[in-house]
């Protein structure tokens, strides 16, 4: 008798130890998505989970619908719909001032590459490295 009830405690452990690997997880993923769902806002691009990608025109809690511009084809979907939203500092975006915004983008990027190649070659690093190498293997 006092077998079985090991055997019963062994399966209580198991099972609680399953819960907490299998359901938390999965409790705190729907509480992250949750949370992006209710910080969206008009403007945001998102992707469906059919892969579309658009941006948020209008969001209606109540129906639990959101209004999605995608090239300027409107469409209503399920919040549950959404796969992922990657807010925008701005709410409406302007061609103008994307196009100066990407040619900044790229000269400060041209600046860094240039200022990264300056501090690699006056760095002696390299030898310093080859030097301690040297004396490790004697």
């Amino acid at each position: 008798m006092g077998g079985s009830m090991g055997m019963i405690v062994m399966l209580v452990i198991v099972f609680g130890l399953m819960y907490f690997m299998m359901m938390r997880p999965q409790k705190k993923q729907q509480q992250k998505r949750q949370e992006m769902l209710n910080q969206m806002k008009k403007g945001d691009h998102i992707v469906t989970i059919g892969g579309l990608h658009g941006v948020i025109d209008t969001i209606n809690k109540t129906d639990k619908t959101v209004v999605i511009d995608s090239d300027g084809i409107y469409l209503t979907f399920n919040l549950g719909a959404i796969r992922t939203v990657e807010p925008t500092s701005s709410a409406a975006p302007a061609t103008t001032d994307s196009d100066t915004q990407a040619t900044d983008a790229n000269e400060a990027a041209a600046d860094d590459d240039n200022a990264s190649a300056g501090t690699d070659a006056g760095s002696d690093d390299t030898s310093s490295d080859d030097a301690n190498k040297a004396d490790d293997a004697k």
